[in-house]
């Protein structure tokens, strides 16, 4: 067997155990859909479900819904919806082929399969790694923002193209179809996300043009449960090498191999409406309340992570490793932990430990996580992430040296946004830029596009901001 041997199910039955799957695929059904059939899914949620499968000798499989790329439902069909994960230990790689998908499909060449799915009484969880902007919300609110070009073209199709429309029609055909109840999960890194979810997709309900639309309503809120969650695992874009060390260790190519750190953490807040695989066998933790999880995780890792990739962009360097090395990355960590910890609630992780922790996570050799990745969405990402602990805060150096980091991103080049970084409202951001604002001007400017008018007034807020940015434009990092 050579690395010229495409992973199928059959070639990777010749594989040692380790390197198998812990599940037999064929044992499996569809009792879990997933949308959003990306890296994050595949290393995360994936192993989860096949671990908890594996540990309980239940059948949950997943059918995985793609929302746009055909590529990887074509490689994943053609290797029997088998792929490989790699943990990328310090100590060098460890590989493992993953079974627990069922179906590979796409969202929009198999809607009426994913519909039926949703709609199935065998289906009892949906789960969803979309990012923040498919949920088209409206800005600090949980409801859907019924203007924005793709949900409008979603309501007036019988074929949604969004995954907030997918879910909502393969919701509604549940309802009409005897209603079994169901809980939906999403993974996607909002605060709340389990009511953000909610109300974005009864806000399409209510939208709708159907005319059972209030049945439809009604038993969302007798049938359905939207837990929260809050997902950690930094699983970087698949590189060429990571593919090539999936090979060498298998001795099999892999066009769906995923690699990320080692560690990995759900946690889930503790209210379903049907049966669920015992994610908690493979270390996920099940709580009344994951506020306080959810917000250490959005506000040091997340957070730390956006300051990282606009202020190591504005310093020259590529990746979040690169950046720990440099004089003030360590220091810069330790040091934005310690603003931010005055911020969270009791209840979740100790925030020094969770802090040391994400020393080591950021330092790992192994990893290279791409400040580019990480930086791009900023103005959906950095309100999640920062807005509040300033808010919360008198004072705040670090949060406004990464804000300035933030809105130097956003200057524009020749082809967007200087960084590199893609974000939705690249064009709108790029205005104050060519009206040759003040800098505290252009700083208020900037905040108000990304719907934080109550931080642009603040003129001790735009000015400290506005002053670090010479210094960010002279690649220099000054805290």
């Amino acid at each position: 067997m050579t690395a010229v041997d495409r992973l199928t199910g059959a070639t990777a039955a010749r594989l040692p155990a380790a390197l198998r799957p812990a599940v037999d695929p064929r044992d499996l059904e569809a009792r879990v859909v997933h949308l959003g059939l990306g890296a994050f899914h595949r290393a995360h949620q994936a192993v989860y479900t096949e671990n908890a499968a594996a540990r309980t000798g239940e059948p949950w499989g997943i059918a995985a819904v793609a929302s746009n790329s055909r590529h990887v439902v074509t490689a994943l069909r053609e290797q029997d919806r088998l792929y490989s994960v790699t943990d990328r230990e310090p100590g060098g790689p460890r590989v493992r082929v993953v079974g627990s998908l069922v179906r590979a499909l796409h969202g929009g060449d198999d809607a009426d399969e994913v519909t039926a799915l949703l709609a199935a009484p065998t289906t009892t969880v949906v789960t969803l790694t979309v990012t923040e902007k498919a949920y088209h919300r409206r800005p600090g609110t949980t409801g859907l923002d019924t203007a924005a070009p793709a949900i409008a073209a979603d309501l007036a199709a019988d074929r949604p193209a969004t995954a907030v429309g997918r879910l909502a029609h393969g919701l509604a055909a549940r309802a009409r179809a005897g209603g079994a109840p169901i809980s939906v999960v999403s993974c996607d890194n909002t605060a709340g996300n389990g009511d953000v979810l909610r109300g974005v997709v009864r806000g399409y309900v209510e939208a709708s043009p159907w005319p059972d639309r209030d049945r439809v309503l009604r038993w969302l809120d007798e049938s359905a449960a939207f837990p929260s969650t809050v997902v950690d695992r930094i699983v970087p874009a698949t590189s060429d090498a990571d593919e090539r060390v999936a090979a060498d260790a298998l001795g099999l190519r892999d066009a769906a191999a995923v690699a990320g750190e080692p560690y990995r953490q759900w946690v889930l807040q503790d209210r379903f409406a049907a049966a669920r695989p015992a994610w908690e066998r493979d270390g996920a933790l099940l709580v009344a309340d994951v506020a306080p999880y959810q917000l250490t995780k959005l506000r040091l890792l997340n957070g730390c992570h956006s300051a990282l990739a606009y202020l190591g962009a504005a310093a020259g360097c590529a990746t979040v490793r690169e950046v720990l090395h440099t004089r003030w990355g360590e220091r810069f960590v330790r040091a934005f932990g310690a603003e931010v910890a005055a911020t969270l609630p009791p209840g979740g992780p100790e925030p020094t430990a969770y802090v040391d922790e994400l020393v080591r996570r950021f330092g790992n050799p192994a990893m290279r996580h791409e400040l580019r990745q990480i930086g791009s969405d900023g103005s959906l990402k950095v309100p999640e992430r920062w807005f509040d602990p300033l808010r919360a805060l008198d004072r705040a150096p670090l949060l406004e040296l990464a804000l300035a980091g933030w809105v130097a991103s956003t200057r524009p080049g020749d082809d967007g946004p200087a960084t590199g970084a893609t974000d939705p409202l690249a064009d709108r951001l790029a205005g104050p830029w060519h009206d040759r604002l003040a800098p505290a001007d252009l700083v208020g400017a900037l905040l108000r596009l990304v719907g934080a008018p109550d931080l642009a007034d603040r003129a001790d807020l735009t000015s400290s901001v506005a002053a670090h940015l010479p210094a960010l434009r002279a690649g220099r990092i000054e805290f």
